[in-house]
């Protein structure tokens, strides 16, 4: 991990401000490893930087933002499955295009032109 994400994590809450050596390096405590590797995985899972700050700063607060954490997380799977139905309908079309196009393309003579951008108008 860069010096400069792990600067960024500090400027978000998620990491502790790290005290720093004599020459001038930040010390971050052993536990700090561990709490990136938490960041990392719930980014992975969608969860953006700000949402995550939040959460843990309930968590070191002595909170219990579980429930919180889960309508988030239930809110990140629903935005998932629409985008995975729109990018379903955008490869149907693409295919749909693509076979157009190759149709258009067995049709034309060699070196002549398809007019496949053309032909879009009449598909999307």
């Amino acid at each position: 991990m860069s010096p400069d994400t792990l600067r960024h994590y500090e400027l978000k809450g998620l990491l502790p401000k790290a005290p720093r050596s004599p020459n001038g390096y930040r010390e971050y405590p052993a536990e700090a490893g561990t709490r990136v590797r938490l960041v990392r995985r719930a980014i992975a899972l969608g969860f953006t930087l700000d949402e995550i700050a939040r959460i843990l700063a309930v968590r070191d607060r002595g909170g219990a933002p579980c429930r919180s954490v889960r309508v988030l997380a239930e809110g990140k799977l629903q935005t998932l499955e629409s985008r995975l139905v729109e990018l379903s309908r955008a490869r149907d079309l693409l295919k749909a295009v693509l076979r157009h196009w190759d149709s258009l393309l067995d049709q034309a003579p060699e070196g002549e032109r398809a007019s496949l951008l053309d032909a879009l108008e009449d598909l999307v």
